[in-house]
C-alpha cells in the first residue's frame, strides 16, 4: 500500500479502522466494558505480553481487574498505519498511556507502546481479530496534586466511569456512534 490516491471504499475502510482504534481508548478510559468487548470478534485474541493472552471475554475480565487499581487512565492513540487486503487489515498504532494510582500516595505510570493489530471485516463491520502490545518505554513518578488544581482553569476532571462529563455532554457516543461500521 503506497501513498497514492485511494478509492472511496479504501478511505471508508481506513476511517473505520481509525475509529475502532480510538474507540478502544475511550472504552478503556471510561471503563465501558461492554463497548470494549464489542470491538473484538468472538474468535479474537488479545496479547499483553506475559500479563495476559486470551479471548475477548477473558480480556475484559482482566482489564476490569487491572484498571481497578488506578484512579485515572488516559490512553492516547498518537498515530496509526494500516495495510488493507480485502476483508483483512493490519495496523500498527503508537500510543502514550497514562495511569494514576489513588491518593494519598498517588503515582503516575506513563508508557509508550504500540499495538500490532490484525483486523477483519465481517458483514461490513471491522473489529479486532488479534491485538498484540509492544512496550517501547516506561516511566514512574510521584503525582503532583497541585498540578490537578492549577491547570485548565478549573475544568472538570475526567472520571473513569459514567460520571465522566462525556457521558452527559455527548449522548451520541453513549449510543456507540463511533464504532467501525461502514455505511
Amino acid at each position: 500500500m503506497g501513498f497514492g490516491r485511494r478509492s472511496a471504499e479504501e478511505l471508508a475502510d481506513l476511517d473505520c479502522l481509525e475509529r475502532l482504534v480510538a474507540a478502544y481508548s475511550r472504552a478503556i478510559d471510561r471503563r465501558d466494558f461492554a463497548a470494549l468487548r464489542a470491538l473484538y470478534w468472538d474468535d479474537a485474541t488479545e496479547e499483553h505480553g506475559q500479563m495476559f493472552v486470551g479471548s475477548p471475554d477473558a480480556y475484559v475480565d482482566f482489564v476490569r481487574g487491572a484498571l481497578a487499581q488506578y484512579a485515572a487512565t488516559a490512553h492516547y492513540a498518537v498515530n496509526s498505519v494500516f495495510a488493507l487486503d480485502g476483508m483483512k487489515a493490519e495496523g500498527e498504532t503508537y500510543k502514550i498511556n497514562y495511569h494514576r494510582t489513588p491518593a494519598p500516595d498517588a503515582r503516575e505510570v506513563i508508557t509508550g507502546s504500540r499495538s500490532l493489530d490484525h483486523f477483519e471485516q465481517r458483514d461490513g463491520e471491522w473489529r479486532f481479530l488479534r491485538r498484540s502490545v509492544v512496550l517501547d518505554w516506561a516511566r514512574v513518578q510521584d503525582a503532583d496534586p497541585a498540578a490537578y488544581a492549577d491547570f485548565a482553569a478549573g475544568s472538570p476532571h475526567g472520571a473513569a466511569g459514567p460520571e465522566d462529563a462525556s457521558f452527559g455532554l455527548l449522548p451520541l457516543l453513549r449510543r456507540g456512534g463511533f464504532l467501525g461500521v461502514r455505511g
